[in-house]
């Protein structure tokens, strides 16, 4: 899935799922595009109003410093972003990785 293997995905879900503020994640950039090659970063955009800065260094530790992941993760708090090209391309080609509280598949 967006070239990413299942385990590794199970740790970014597990990841993201320790934080009660993330109310959403979406992958964006070449990965949701389908146009990543390999050691492409993976582009991921986290929503919820309680989300801090400190939310945001917290998960890109663990995505890039504390699980065994083979990629470079680039997080970004939705909410802050004002590059209306970039909000655009989220919300036009975003992948929704993980909806808090939804039941998993």
């Amino acid at each position: 899935m967006y070239g990413l293997l299942e385990k590794d995905m199970d740790y970014i879900l597990k990841a993201l799922k320790q934080f009660d503020e993330i109310d959403r994640a979406i992958l964006y950039g070449s990965r949701a595009m389908g146009n990543y090659k390999k050691g492409s970063d993976v582009d991921i955009a986290i929503q919820g109003e309680k989300v801090t800065e400190k939310t945001i260094f917290e998960l890109d530790d663990l995505l890039n410093e504390v699980y065994p992941l083979p990629y470079f993760f680039d997080i970004v708090h939705f909410e802050k972003l004002t590059n209306q090209n970039l909000i655009d391309h989220i919300e036009k080609n975003g992948k929704v990785l993980y909806v808090r509280n939804e039941v998993s598949k």
